[in-house]
């Protein structure tokens, strides 16, 4: 399967709903709509919150990447565009063509969701419905945030308007070590942000992370799950697909050369 291919099983009317959840979840500072895209900025924080985006399925792209390289230029960023399968074909060429350089193919999974299908918390995972200063800090850190972003990065979250949990672990003396967010709307919960500080990693702290945030949503209602993942994490994408996670659809990144 190529990043921007549906599978024949994934109705472009679910991808929408998907794609409209994610920006949902992780708001952009500013959003200007443009003939079925939208363009995100935020400073330059995240691809995802600083890049062109196709909204309606097969919307044109005639004249799209002139208006983003104007506007993104006047907010002193890159034009960076997000090609999922929502984009013709022809953007994707377009940029091809014009020397943008393809970048950070990644994959969407989802998977159905019920309480009695994701097993029980082991106790090592703390959710709170608001982030607390140590999840924010250790998460800064565990993701090298830079300095210059976290104030940014901390307004971000506050602006997430549906229900939000955050999950937080610790290791036996006490320090923050594992974290991750989801964010429920519409009956799907969305997990992002899942990390484990480098030196706990592969002890299963990801699958209690993943275990537990899927359970806050199941006690919510959620019925069913989603994440996005870069393609080439081999041991992320393992231990999503042993859950019940399966590819929904691909996308990657144009980036100015």
């Amino acid at each position: 399967m190529t990043p921007t291919t549906i599978e024949p099983t994934v109705p472009a009317a679910l991808i929408r709903a998907l794609e409209e959840r994610a920006f949902n979840a992780w708001p952009a500072r500013q959003t200007v709509f443009h003939r079925g895209w939208v363009f995100r900025l935020s400073g330059g924080y995240t691809k995802r919150a600083n890049s062109v985006n196709a909204l309606l399925p097969g919307a044109p792209f005639d004249g799209v990447r002139e208006a983003a390289a104007v506007l993104y230029a006047r907010h002193g960023l890159p034009a960076v565009f997000r090609i999922s399968p929502l984009a013709p074909p022809e953007a994707d060429q377009e940029l091809a063509e014009a020397g943008y350089q393809h970048f950070d193919p990644s994959l969407v999974l989802h998977r159905p969701l019920a309480l009695g299908s994701v097993g029980k918390p082991d106790g090592s995972t703390h959710i709170s419905t608001t982030p607390t200063a140590t999840w924010l800090e250790g998460f800064a850190a565990a993701n090298s945030v830079p300095t210059h972003h976290r104030a940014l990065h901390n307004s971000m979250l506050d602006h997430i308007a549906h229900p939000a949990a955050f999950a937080l672990q610790h290791d036996t003396q006490g320090q923050p070590v594992g974290f991750g967010l989801a964010v429920l709307e519409r009956g799907a919960v969305g997990l992002y942000d899942l990390a484990v500080a480098p030196e706990h990693r592969g002890g299963g702290r990801g699958r209690a992370l993943v275990t537990a945030l899927l359970h806050w949503a199941a006690e919510a209602g959620a019925a069913s799950a989603y994440l996005q993942v870069r393609a080439q994490n081999t041991p992320a994408l393992g231990l999503y697909q042993s859950m019940g996670f399966k590819t929904a659809y691909g996308y990657h990144y144009r980036v100015p050369s």
